[in-house]
């Protein structure tokens, strides 16, 4: 916090006293005033529009990214096929995938979902499987020597060793399904931050842009938090140890 306010009395400074013109660098207070000026119903509405998205797109990710991952665990010959694919997915710039993506699902809600998971689903495999092959050698052993079917074997000893890997993974791609959201309203919608920051700035409202943009960072530091309470109050021995519980 220290580190925060320090930076908003220098930036806020630096304004000042080079006379920076808002529609360049808005001051903090000038972003302040531009925020409250908007009303709160249309706040709510532009947000609640994003977060829907975001949640959409991300539980499509996880969704996909579950039986993804648990096919390359278990099959090394379809690891090896799937991968350069996952690869070659997540190198394809969205930004430039996404007019296309409208032009062929149509100016709707869907777009903006499937953006977001692309963004989303590639750091979810990769945490989910790599949490899933770190399970010790001798406890799947004794589970194959005790005839266990692989579900149980999945469901009682992979996963929860995998739990610290699959949070990490949660953890990078909430905030990375925030910014899928906002780059597919960039692209096509009528509502939403991305729309309100593209719309603020084509009038060259900055300060206005600006506040749109604390908006999100609070909503994807939110977000990351919600995703820190729920392992810490439902899988709390997945914590690194020391981390307490509390």
């Amino acid at each position: 916090m220290a580190t925060v306010a320090c930076t908003l009395l220098l930036w806020e400074g630096v304004c000042r006293m080079a006379a920076v013109p808002p529609w360049l660098l808005p001051a903090p207070w000038q972003i302040a005033v531009a925020g409250f000026a908007v009303p709160m119903a249309m706040w709510f509405e532009h947000l609640q529009a994003t977060l829907r998205v975001v949640l959409m797109g991300f539980g499509l990710a996880l969704v996909i990214s579950f039986p993804l991952a648990i096919a390359i665990t278990v099959s090394p010959v379809f690891r090896r096929c799937i991968y350069p694919l996952l690869v070659i997915v997540q190198s394809t710039p969205v930004v430039a995938v996404a007019p296309i993506l409208v032009v062929t699902l149509g100016a709707t809600e869907l777009p903006r979902v499937v953006i977001t998971a692309m963004i989303t689903f590639f750091p979810l495999v990769v945490g989910i499987s790599t949490g899933l092959a770190q399970t010790p050698s001798e406890l799947i052993e004794l589970s194959r020597s005790l005839g266990a079917p692989i579900a149980n074997q999945y469901r009682h000893i992979r996963l929860p060793f995998a739990l610290p890997y699959i949070f990490s993974a949660i953890r990078v791609s909430i905030t990375l399904a925030v910014i899928g959201a906002v780059v597919a309203e960039f692209v096509a919608a009528e509502k939403g931050i991305g729309y309100f920051i593209r719309s603020s700035t084509s009038f060259f409202k900055i300060p206005q842009a600006f506040a749109a943009l604390l908006v999100l960072v609070a909503s994807s530091l939110f977000l990351f938090q919600a995703v820190n309470l729920v392992q810490r109050f439902l899988f709390p021995r997945s914590l690194p140890a020391g981390s307490g519980q509390s």
